[in-house]
C-alpha cells in the first residue's frame, strides 16, 4: 500500500525542486553579474529583440498590484496548499503530464515567493527613502521585445515555468476523455 500511496510524488517533488532551483540559480547569477536595476548596463544578446537586465516587481503579473506583496505571498502559499491536495488524489498522481504541469507551477510559485519573502542581504539602493531597506520584490532578468509589436515587461524563470505549467494544464483540460457517468438501473 505505500508503494502505491507515493506514487507520482517523486516525479512531482523532483519537477518542483529543479523548477524553483533553476530560477533561484539564474537570479542569483545575473544578480551577481549584473547588479541592481540600472547599476549596470543591459547584456544584449540579440539587438533590439532579446536582452539580460536587472529589474525588481513588488506586484505581480506585468507589474499589476504594486506594493501588494504580502496579499501574493498569501496567494502563493494558498495555491501551493491546493496543488498538494491535488497532488494527493490518486488519479493525479498516475498522471505524469499533470504531475509535471503541477510541479512546474509550484516550483515558479516557489521561486518567486522566495524572492517576495524578502532575499537574505538584498537592499533597495534607489531611492533614497527607501536606500538600505531589505527588498521584498521578485527579481525578473528576461527582456524580450518585437520591434513595432511588443515590448514584454521582463520577466525570469519562475513566470516562464507557471506559464509552461499552466499552458499544459490548458492543453490537458481540452485532451481530458470525459469518463461515462454510472447508469441508475430503470425500475
Amino acid at each position: 500500500m505505500a508503494a502505491s500511496s507515493s506514487r507520482g510524488w517523486p516525479l512531482f517533488v523532483a519537477v518542483t525542486a529543479l523548477a524553483a532551483a533553476a530560477d533561484l540559480v539564474s537570479k542569483e547569477w545575473v544578480f551577481s553579474a549584473l547588479g541592481m536595476p540600472g547599476e549596470s548596463p543591459p547584456v544584449v544578446f540579440v539587438p533590439g529583440i532579446f536582452v539580460i537586465e536587472t529589474n525588481l516587481n513588488e506586484g505581480a503579473l506585468f507589474g499589476m498590484g504594486q506594493g501588494m506583496g504580502a496579499v501574493f505571498a498569501t496567494v502563493s502559499v494558498a495555491a501551493i496548499a491546493g496543488i498538494i491536495g491535488l497532488v494527493s488524489r490518486p488519479s493525479t498522481r498516475d498522471d505524469r503530464w499533470l504531475l509535471i504541469a503541477l510541479g512546474l507551477v509550484v516550483g515558479g510559485i516557489i521561486g518567486n515567493l522566495y524572492d517576495r519573502l524578502g532575499v537574505p542581504g538584498l537592499e533597495w539602493h534607489a531611492p533614497l527613502d527607501r536606500v538600505g531597506q531589505p527588498v521584498l520584490a521578485v527579481r525578473d532578468w528576461i527582456h524580450v521585445t518585437l520591434p513595432g509589436v511588443i515590448d514584454w515587461p521582463i520577466f525570469n524563470l519562475a513566470d516562464s515555468w507557471l506559464v509552461i505549467g499552466a499552458g499544459m494544464l490548458l492543453v490537458s483540460s481540452f485532451l481530458e476523455t470525459p469518463q461515462p457517468s454510472a447508469q441508475k438501473p430503470q425500475p
